[in-house]
């Protein structure tokens, strides 16, 4: 499958974002920019720089990613999810467990039309998704898994899960406007959070399910470059300095 890197691929990725933690300005996160150009050197391909559900393709290969980067105690954000009908679909859902169901399907659906639409509009047979997770002490998960396919576009089943809007909260600092929470059916884990009442951020806390087991050949795992271990900045402008000017 096209959208998985090789080990060598694997091997490159760490040594890049290892060395990128070297740099003076680097902190103890790597953007998600970051991570898209580093995928699209590893493998060739072009980072989109939209808001589609692909952020990096590979036309020839008909192939593309969704990529994330975060920390791992930080919910994925899937994206600003506005619904068609939202208010409408709001106030129903406020009414009975049909009408819950029914927006939870909505968000559902447009998770999955979002994914649909790069897979047509690039082409693509498949789109994966490439994964950065920074936990504490310094160390790093990196993964990469199919999320789907032209012949198999659906990433999500809006049957497995049931919705529930929870309670508001107030704190010293700011309201927190109830959120409609996503559970999984099989397991009553909360894996969805859907602010439409605010800036209609859909959080993914499930997305850790996904984390791969240590054997998993679509993985590496490693350590990131303590602060000691980062390069001055004089000895990076030193650095600079020797590299020779195109002009």
């Amino acid at each position: 499958m096209t959208v998985f890197s090789s080990p060598e691929q694997l091997s490159e990725i760490r040594n890049i974002l290892a060395n990128y933690i070297r740099l003076p300005f680097s902190h103890d996160t790597i953007p998600g920019a970051i991570m898209e150009a580093v995928l699209a050197h590893i493998h060739e391909a072009k980072v989109l720089n939209t808001y589609d559900f692909a952020d990096v393709i590979k036309t020839s290969k008909k192939c593309g990613w969704q990529i994330k980067s975060t920390k791992a105690s930080t919910p994925v954000t899937w994206k600003r999810a506005k619904i068609p009908n939202q208010l409408e679909l709001m106030k129903v859902s406020e009414k009975s467990k049909d009408g819950l169901q029914t927006l939870g399907d909505a968000i559902i659906k447009f998770c999955n039309d979002h994914a649909a639409e790069s897979l047509r509009i690039y082409n693509l047979d498949s789109i994966g998704y490439s994964r950065l997770v920074i936990h504490p002490n310094r160390q790093v998960t990196y993964f990469e898994k199919l999320l789907c396919t032209r012949d198999n576009p659906l990433i999500f089943k809006g049957s497995d899960f049931v919705w529930r809007w929870s309670v508001q909260k107030n704190t010293k600092k700011k309201e927190q406007l109830p959120a409609l929470h996503g559970f999984k059916k099989s397991s009553g884990k909360k894996l969805w959070a859907w602010h439409g009442r605010g800036e209609n951020q859909l959080h993914f806390s499930g997305e850790s399910e996904w984390w791969p087991q240590p054997d998993d050949k679509h993985s590496i795992s490693f350590i990131l470059p303590s602060p000691e271990e980062k390069m001055s900045l004089e000895g990076f402008m030193d650095l600079l300095s020797r590299v020779e000017s195109p002009i």
